[in-house]
């Protein structure tokens, strides 16, 4: 099997080919991917040698399947300071974030950070709820030990998130007798993780079972008071929902919030041409608040109405090499706070 990995020479690239050697993934070329600057390096995968090439010379050599780790050459320091510079206070984990806490609240420290919380992908479908609570451990200890306010909760077994084979409209759907008996473990799991002291923030994700409107009203009506919300504007607008219904009907159940933006005209597209996820993705189907469609002050109004007191997170989820991190960041943090000011909500800052 041709496999491609976009951002093979950083540090996240690096785990991921470890990963595929460790796991003995039948890859019978590999295609390690980055910027312009690392093309024509070497490196080395299971005994064999490979040149790095850019993302243009990777798309004409049609590996079988791609993995992504976009912005893999930026290093955690620069991510950390730049967020900083930027003006917020927090932020969530990445891959690029140590797994143990004596190594990370230091970095968070040196930049003035919070770890506001971070993103689990869940197999609860395949797996039982005693086998998640094992998985789950490690960055359940990280979240404690770092204070983190909530755990970012999203299932993806069979997403079709990261292939870029797959059609948007070919994402997994459970049928009724399979969803109960989903809705019955995740309740189990929030139970678990609220006695823990650790809320489970259930992320709806395109590419995932619970990614539409339809699908995240039903979760939340039939799980327990424990699975709370992450609502995800950018991703409840993909899947043409609408965040100001869900922020009315379940403000009691949300307590975290990703606001990240739509570019109307590439998403018209996208759904038009049934574009892989990650083709919409690079496409630039997402941006920061301010640079898209959503208006946000009907948002804030609800939340401040509901006396909402979580985090706020910036997300863009694009494609660095197109759109500079840092000055969407800029972008981001001015708008959301001059809305958030127009709201009267209070903003909390360094």
């Amino acid at each position: 099997m041709k496999v491609a990995v976009v951002g093979a020479t950083g540090m996240v690239g690096a785990v991921m080919l470890k990963v595929l050697e460790e796991r003995n993934f039948p890859v019978t070329e590999l295609i390690p991917v980055a910027s312009a600057r690392s093309a024509g390096k070497k490196l080395s995968f299971k005994g064999n040698e490979y040149t790095v090439v850019t993302l243009e010379d990777a798309i004409k050599m049609n590996a079988d399947i791609a993995l992504f780790s976009a912005g893999g050459d930026t290093s955690l320091e620069q991510c950390l300071s730049e967020a900083s510079q930027a003006g917020f206070i927090g932020i969530e984990s990445g891959g690029k974030f140590p797994k143990k806490s004596e190594e990370l609240i230091p970095k968070l420290n040196e930049f003035n950070l919070n770890l506001c919380s971070g993103w689990y992908g869940a197999n609860l479908r395949t797996n039982s709820v005693n086998e998640e609570k094992n998985l789950i451990q490690e960055q359940l200890k990280l979240f404690k030990d770092c204070n983190s306010p909530c755990m970012v909760f999203a299932e993806v077994s069979g997403s079709i998130q990261g292939d870029p084979n797959r059609k948007l409209s070919t994402r997994p759907q459970m049928d009724l007798e399979e969803s109960k008996k989903y809705y019955e473990k995740i309740s189990e799991m929030g139970k678990y993780l609220e006695d823990e002291g650790m809320p489970l923030a259930y992320h709806h994700h395109m590419g995932t079972v619970i990614e539409t409107e339809e699908d995240t009203v039903r979760l939340l009506e039939n799980t327990h008071d424990s699975v709370k919300l992450t609502l995800d504007t950018g991703h409840m607008l993909f899947a043409q929902g609408e965040s100001l219904k869900i922020l009315n009907d379940f403000s009691e159940r949300l307590i975290h919030m990703h606001c990240k933006d739509i570019r109307k005209n590439v998403l018209e597209k996208s759904l038009k041409e049934d574009l892989s996820f990650r083709g919409a993705f690079l496409e630039g189907a997402f941006t920061v608040p301010g640079d898209g469609c959503i208006d946000y002050k009907p948002l804030f109004d609800v939340l401040k109405e509901k006396n909402y007191s979580g985090w706020l997170v910036v997300e863009a989820e694009q494609d660095p090499s197109k759109a500079n991190p840092f000055e969407y960041a800029k972008i981001g943090y001015k708008y959301l706070t001059g809305t958030l000011n127009k709201s009267n909500l209070e903003v909390f800052q360094n």
